[in-house]
């Protein structure tokens, strides 16, 4: 079995999509989530890269999150669309960093990409609200690579 497989069980990845389901009910926000083994290059550089191939970028305004885990490299990246980067605020990208990371450093992997999510899910709804007619853009299901 690889560390991709090891990394969250079924049950946890369900509360995973779950959590996106409920962070992505009042906005038209995206949010995704990509598991792989290894980058094999900088992990934001690797996050733009899944981003696109996820076909994330192409959203009608621009306000796709992807949190990003290489399992075996312990590392993690979250990025955004350039609607979103334009309307948090400068901190926000860092303090969803925090959260994930000091639930990483206990073991809670799928806490931490459940409270990430949470966090820009609400992010989400201050800018881009839910409005009658939206639909959801991209699958809720957890991606590996």
């Amino acid at each position: 079995m690889s560390r991709v497989a090891d990394f969250l069980t079924s049950e946890e990845e369900e509360e995973i999509v779950q959590a996106i389901l409920e962070a992505e009910k009042n906005t038209s926000g995206e949010i995704r989530v990509h598991i792989e083994t290894h980058a094999k290059q900088d992990h934001l550089q690797r996050a733009k890269e899944v981003f696109h191939l996820l076909k994330m970028d192409n959203t009608k305004e621009e306000n796709g999150v992807l949190i990003y885990v290489a399992v075996n490299d312990r590392k993690f990246s979250i990025y955004g669309d350039k609607g979103i980067h334009k309307a948090v605020p400068t901190n926000f990208w860092e303090s969803t960093k925090d959260i994930i990371q000091a639930h990483f450093a206990q073991g809670n992997f799928k806490q931490g990409i459940v409270e990430g999510i949470t966090k820009a899910g609400k992010e989400l709804q201050d800018h881009f609200p839910w409005n009658h007619g939206d639909t959801n853009e991209l699958s809720n299901e957890v991606s590996k690579g």
